[in-house]
């Protein structure tokens, strides 16, 4: 039998109680309860909590990061370029966080935090995210789509930026907003339409 979805399972408990509770409040035994699972199946699993928490990282993250990857590649087979290609990884960014927002606190939380030991683990999936924009960028660079003046890392990490703390704002400060309004507004940042005056009548 798949362990993948008792492992599903953890994920989800793990994550909704951390996010609620934080790490060290939550236990063992609160994760395999929500889980519905018994609590050595955790260990069978995992080998610690601390390890949970690990490989929830990288699971979200991985998820995203697949997400990213679908969206750069549905654009390009319609024959999109590589702003509309970033466009489509912002709106399956936003997506993504609809799905998952106890995850999305959870990740930009412990973004904060320096005395964790999965700090090595954060970095290499943050690095695997931002990653994925990163090769959109330089692609549009090479391909004289976009201005060979950006700074390729720093805007990738903008962009990601940009996505996570919209989203977490429109989630906790404006919920009755959709996710095309969201995906909107950014959408004109992306593409520097923003700026300017009215146009001449």
């Amino acid at each position: 039998m798949s362990r993948a979805p008792t492992r599903e399972r953890l994920f989800q408990a793990a994550v909704t109680l951390i996010a609620e509770q934080g790490f060290s409040a939550t236990t063992v035994d609160e994760i395999a309860e929500k889980a519905g699972v018994a609590k050595g199946t955790v260990y069978y699993n995992f080998a610690s909590k601390s390890e949970l928490f690990e490989e929830l990282l990288r699971h979200g993250v991985e998820l995203l990061t697949r997400d990213l990857r679908e969206a750069s590649a549905s654009t390009a087979s319609a024959g999109g370029g590589h702003i509309d290609a970033l466009d489509a990884m912002v709106r399956a960014g936003l997506v993504f966080i609809d799905r998952y927002p106890a995850f999305t606190r959870l990740y930009v939380a412990e973004l904060w935090r320096t005395n964790r030991a999965w700090n090595s683990t954060l970095l290499v999936v943050r690095r695997q995210a931002v990653a994925v924009v990163e090769e959109e960028l330089r692609a549009g660079v090479e391909e004289g789509e976009l201005s060979a003046d950006i700074d390729i890392a720093l805007t990738a990490a903008a962009l990601v930026g940009m996505v996570l703390v919209a989203a977490l704002d429109w989630k906790a400060f404006q919920p009755e907003r959709s996710l095309d309004e969201v995906h909107g507004a950014l959408s004109l940042l992306l593409q520097g339409r923003v700026g300017g005056c009215a146009q001449p009548r």
